[in-house]
């Protein structure tokens, strides 16, 4: 375990990474499902060349250098190396394209951009996104310079990070309007995986499988943060796969793993085997915790350990389940060494009664155990910052014992695959279409049992040239990531608004997937 824990000042991913290179050395950090592999001194001792490639191209403390790759080393070289630089990290979800991919280029504004060669042809179109952008390094292809140049790079011997820098910016999306970038400092991003640890009793003899994006903070912080502070080790796979799961962990050796609510479905999907139970894992930690879900977990995998958890990017990990105390359905208690977690009225911000649904609210008890603040945006850190609380958007009840358990979104924000998509951004881009005269996105039920959400349009056509489902299928796959592509639409007549002509979302949601809704999937594969 790392020594700096009881030491908040030393909360600092890339001091910890110095640590465990000296006294780990020669043992392996993490194994690609792929077969590479590296140990803690190669990622210490190559981190260290790629912030000496970026420092003598004019990167230097504070700098924004954003990253837009795949789960692999070249992502943990990157990482790390613009942690040992001491910039800031923009992580860009590897599925952005168009405006999705234009908005948290333009806001971050960062000097460096680090992408793999297949992702270049999104940048198309962009040169105003990125205009701030200095130099592009490109991983595994031909561009402006190639990120390989780091092997032939001189070690860096500068001043590593503190706890209050700020470690990366990652984007969320929120209520209204495009994805906020979260501002996160070094104390808040190790405390994501410190509290793995923690609560789930991680140690140096642990093996975690990896399947979940690196650009996230569940895969990267959590996951990846939590072997590194204790010691462990990591199986990473580049991208998930249902019917690779079982036979990663299996081969893995794995002990440890995170699951989201998709990801279960998908996995307890596949065909069960007498073999399901031929693993080491004694621990999922799963969110959000759907009840089935667990049972399954629990007898048909025989995994001893099944806990849920909440979170979000601004506010860290406030509430865990507990071992040995499985409560399914529930996301678990406060974790109150760190966090303060009520059940408010969001109305007045008064606490409601045991068992009563009001808007989960939270609050840290350690510095910089929060995010700093959203990008460009001090009005948002302000509105979500108010009587003493972060309000989170969410609903959820507080039972006699402690036990939160969520239960809707109050805010406007679909979740699907794993991913937080705004309503807004999907209406902005269907509205591009001729023929389209207005549109309304929101969440309705996965045919999964605990498969989140699936994205529904309500669409009012243009009685002069209405548009077709087949335009709005081929419309979406070139303007949107495949996770925020509608899933159904409907052709409605007029949208259900009130006397100020909002659009009344909870109507629609209530209405459900209505007689008249196009399965967009059936009707062009159109899988997401």
């Amino acid at each position: 375990m790392y020594s700096g824990v009881p030491d908040q000042r030393r909360w600092v991913l890339p001091v910890v990474l110095e640590e465990q290179a000296e006294t780990r050395g020669d043992q392996t950090f993490v194994t690609m499902t792929t077969g590479e592999r590296l140990t803690y001194r190669e990622l210490r001792d190559q981190a260290a060349q790629v912030a000496g490639m970026l420092a003598a191209n004019g990167a230097g403390a504070g700098d924004r250098i954003a990253l837009m790759l795949p789960n692999g080393l070249d992502f943990l070289r990157a990482w790390a190396g613009i942690g040992r630089v001491a910039a800031t990290a923009v992580l860009l979800n590897n599925e952005l394209t168009g405006s999705f991919l234009a908005h948290p280029l333009a806001d971050s504004a960062p000097k460096m951009l680090i992408i793999d060669a297949s992702f270049l042809p999104r940048l198309e179109g962009l040169e105003a996104s990125l205009a701030s952008v200095e130099t592009i390094f490109v991983v595994g292809g031909e561009g402006e310079r190639d990120f390989a140049e780091w092997q032939s790079a001189d070690t860096l011997q500068a001043p590593l990070p503190a706890a209050s820098d700020l470690a990366c910016i990652m984007y969320t999306s929120g209520t209204t309007g495009a994805p906020k970038g979260v501002l996160m400092p070094h104390a808040h991003c190790f405390l994501f995986g410190f509290g793995v640890i923690d609560n789930c009793a991680v140690d140096e003899g642990d093996h975690y499988y990896i399947c979940l994006p690196l650009s996230h903070a569940n895969g990267l912080l959590m996951q990846l943060g939590a072997v590194l502070i204790a010691g462990a080790q990591a199986t990473v796979r580049e991208r998930f796969s249902a019917s690779a799961w079982l036979d990663d962990v299996r081969a893995s050796g794995a002990t440890v793993t995170h699951s989201l609510g998709a990801i279960s479905a998908f996995v307890i999907a596949q065909p069960a085997s007498g073999h399901d139970r031929d693993h080491k894992l004694r621990l999922m930690l799963s969110a959000p915790n759907h009840p089935d879900h667990e049972q399954v977990w629990r007898t048909r995998f025989g995994i001893a350990e099944v806990v849920g958890g909440y979170g979000m990017t601004e506010v860290n990990i406030p509430i865990y389940g507990r071992i040995g105390e499985p409560r399914p359905g529930t996301c678990g208690k406060a974790y109150d060494r760190f966090f303060d977690v009520e059940i408010r009225d969001p109305h007045d911000d008064f606490p409601v009664e045991a068992g009563e649904v009001g808007e989960i609210m939270v609050r840290p008890r350690v510095a910089q155990g929060f995010m700093a603040g959203y990008i460009n945006i001090p009005d948002k850190t302000v509105e979500a910052w108010r009587n003493l609380w972060f309000h989170t958007g969410d609903a959820g009840r507080m039972d006699a014992d402690g036990y939160v358990t969520f239960v809707d979104r109050i805010k406007d924000c679909i979740r699907r695959r794993g991913e937080n998509i705004s309503a807004t951004d999907i209406e902005a881009v269907l509205a591009e279409l001729p023929g389209v005269a207005e549109v309304a996105a929101y969440a309705v039920p996965s045919d999964i049992p605990g498969g989140e959400d699936e994205i529904m349009c309500a669409i009012v056509r243009s009685a002069d040239a209405p548009v077709e489902a087949a335009r709005i299928v081929e419309h979406a796959r070139a303007r949107m990531p495949r996770f925020a592509q509608p899933r159904y639409i409907d052709f409605v007549a007029s949208l259900p608004k009130t006397s100020t002509e909002k659009v009344r979302k909870a109507d629609l949601r209530l209405a459900g997937i209505t007689g008249t809704a196009l399965d967009l999937e059936k009707l062009a594969g159109n899988r997401g």
